[in-house]
């Protein structure tokens, strides 16, 4: 009796059922990521008691998010994404909850642990911007990538403006103001871990790998040593991390310690968290039209292009006086948009170079790179504005924004080559 016909899965039906899912889950769990971000250096700086030490919560924050890059690619390596991003914003919830104990009981240790969870949140949205491109050709990863990037809009955009009624909500329930973004953020990333869980069927990294005949038991040797051999193999990956890592990092540093530049010229809260929000519009809200333009402009040419973008944010931010300015509003905006190209394009030369065998060892490697970079930028920015002040950070950071723009030509010079 002869077996069965295998029935080949629809791809095509796959990979939209995954960016449905993936849309849907990046919207919630983005309030969870973002809804702290104007308000973790002003609650560290009220628990330490020191201004240096405003920028540990995002530094921490960001560390965390490097490291669990790193070990949930290796989880997606075994056991596919759904398994990986649904363990990252549970843990990204925990971490939520951990900055409110940290701010009822007034201590640096809890909250700086909470941030260092909280990152696997930003980790697992990181993950998930990869898992758009698994079944998707290469001339529309872009196109996949930053349509799941700009969905992080939806819930981006509300988190900080959700700051206020959240001070308000912490006033009723009895928690310190501070810590109500935290409180309702912690609710996003169940969401999305709830959502990732039950739709994201089946798995887009393990049927992408069962087309390309790949071995579903776990490969030979360790993440980073396979991880490294294909960037040798593929130099373009190496220029692609650069420019990545340091948009990432160029951004972190000067976002960071703007809410304490602003309240220093005495701007209400709900300015900050409207300049915030404005910052994280530029950073989601026209990914789609990166995307495309990266498909087909070429990757490494927008990659120089969010360079020059970033570039134009350092002199303004540097120009911004304290409390709430035009240069600043304006300086943020462009902040966020210049790591949107910055990091679509490079995001996706990852994507598309990377081998199937290697991939999340890849995409993991990389995104550990560009946190540890960014937790460097951001430990350093509390010091930099500490000793000399915040336009002097901008200013430093444009020599971030140079190793940007090589990232770009030593992509577009390698793909070349490689051609």
């Amino acid at each position: 009796m002869s077996a069965p016909a295998r029935v080949e899965p629809d791809l095509a039906a796959i990979q939209r059922r995954t960016i449905r899912t993936l849309v849907v889950a990046q919207a919630v769990g983005a309030i969870g990521i973002t809804i702290g971000i104007a308000t973790a250096s002003l609650l560290a700086r009220d628990i330490s008691g020191s201004e240096s030490q405003a920028g540990l919560a995002q530094t921490f924050q960001v560390l965390g998010a490097a490291v669990a890059s790193y070990l949930l690619a290796r989880v997606m390596a075994i056991r596919g994404r759904r398994i990986g991003l649904a363990a990252g914003y549970l843990i990204g919830a925990a971490g939520a909850v951990l900055a409110v104990v940290a701010g009822v009981l007034d201590s640096m240790v809890v909250l700086l642990l909470g941030a260092v969870l909280l990152g696997a949140t930003t980790a697992a949205n990181s993950g998930a911007r990869y898992a758009a491109t698994d079944l998707a050709e290469d001339a529309h990863k872009g196109r996949a990538l930053s349509t799941v990037v700009w969905a992080t809009t939806i819930g981006a955009v509300a988190g900080p403006n959700l700051t206020g009624p959240s001070g308000a909500l912490a006033d009723t329930m009895g928690i310190p103001e501070l810590t109500g973004p935290f409180a309702l953020g912690s609710i996003g990333m169940l969401a999305a871990a709830l959502v990732v869980w039950g739709l994201l069927r089946p798995d887009p990294l393990l049927v992408a790998r069962e087309a390309a005949g790949v071995a579903p038991e776990a490969p030979a040797g360790t993440a980073w040593s396979r991880a490294v051999a294909a960037t040798r193999e593929r130099p373009v990956l190496a220029f692609a991390v650069l420019g990545m890592a340091c948009a990432h990092a160029a951004m972190v540093g000067v976002m960071v310690m703007s809410p304490l530049h602003m309240e220093h010229g005495h701007a209400e809260l709900r300015v900050i968290g409207l300049v915030i929000s404005l910052h994280v519009l530029g950073m989601f809200a026209f990914s789609p039209l990166v995307g495309m333009l990266a498909d087909r402009t070429g990757r490494p040419t927008v990659l120089v292009e969010g360079a020059v973008l970033l570039l134009a944010a350092m002199v303004l931010c540097a120009s911004a006086p304290e409390g709430s300015s035009w240069q600043m509003f304006t300086g943020l905006f462009l902040l966020g948009l210049g790591w949107s190209f910055a990091t679509v394009a490079a995001s996706t030369l990852i994507a598309q170079h990377a081998p199937i065998d290697a991939r999340t060892d890849v995409q993991g490697a990389a995104d550990l790179v560009m946190g540890l970079t960014a937790a460097g930028a951001g430990g350093l920015a509390g010091v930099i504005v500490g000793v000399w002040g915040y336009p002097e950070l901008a200013i430093c950071s444009i020599g971030l924004v140079v190793l940007v723009a090589i990232g770009g030509f030593g992509a577009r010079a390698t793909t070349r080559l490689a051609g």
